[in-house]
């Protein structure tokens, strides 16, 4: 199998509409990346034009096929463990199928992280925003963001981003499946772990937009998940010790 230096990982379910233009543009960057596609079973046929893109790409796109909905944390974790255990990656990235993360922040990304051990592109540094996002969507992502920082010490002012890169020596100082978390909590969670292990965590501003195409995937009861994913969180930071720091 070739080898792939950089490698994206794209959780998609029902993302028919966007997949094909999203994986031209991530292939035509100038860090050839290589694309990981975990599809959770897509009744609209995401999965198979998954396979499409592999059979016409060899050795730059790949595909998990999942039976359901599964989680998007989970689905993340199918993936590093292609990325790390199969293909060898270096550096592994995490970004959602419906343009919301625009695929021209990579190559930031990417030059960041030779001083970084994790990088996410964030809405909330100098430069960052979000466009076309209703005010409501807009004060629940704050107010998320202002919960995790306080209660958990996080010092990322965008915790919540699922636009991230992370170093393969980071990945792997944690025990991934023993992650709890599986929903969109999850990058709390992980950013939880990362930090306590005393890896660098950079920010690229980015400007988030919501989606193209399809619906949105955050449900009423995926916000009460991350609610109790922080608190849960904010238990273990009072009660256990800091994990020391691999060499990396």
């Amino acid at each position: 199998m070739n080898q792939v230096r950089d490698v994206v990982i794209v959780p998609t379910y029902n993302e028919a509409d966007n997949i094909d233009d999203l994986v031209t543009q991530l292939l035509a960057l100038p860090n050839q990346v290589g694309v990981i596609i975990v599809d959770d079973n897509s009744p609209d046929g995401t999965g198979r034009l998954a396979d499409q893109l592999a059979e016409v790409n060899p050795g730059r796109v790949f595909v998990v096929h999942r039976p359901g909905k599964m989680g998007l944390g989970t689905a993340y974790i199918a993936g590093f463990h292609m990325a790390l255990e199969e293909l060898r990656a270096q550096r592994i990235l995490t970004m959602d199928a419906d343009f919301s993360h625009n695929p021209r922040y990579v190559p930031a990304m990417i030059a960041l992280s030779t001083e970084k051990d994790v990088v996410i592109g964030s809405r909330y540094v100098p430069g960052g925003g979000a466009k076309n996002c209703t005010w409501k969507r807009v004060w629940l992502s704050k107010g998320a963001n202002m919960f995790a920082r306080s209660a958990l010490g996080l010092k990322a002012n965008d915790t919540t981003a699922g636009f991230r890169l992370y170093h393969n020596y980071v990945l792997e100082s944690i025990p991934l499946d023993t992650v709890f978390s599986s929903g969109y909590s999850f990058l709390v969670e992980m950013l939880f772990m990362c930090q306590r292990r005393g890896w660098q965590v950079g920010e690229i501003p980015i400007i988030f937009e919501d989606r193209r195409k399809g619906q949105t995937k955050i449900s009423r009861q995926e916000v009460f998940r991350a609610q109790y994913t922080v608190l849960r969180l904010f238990g273990r930071r009072l009660f256990s010790k800091t994990p020391r720091q691999p060499i990396a």
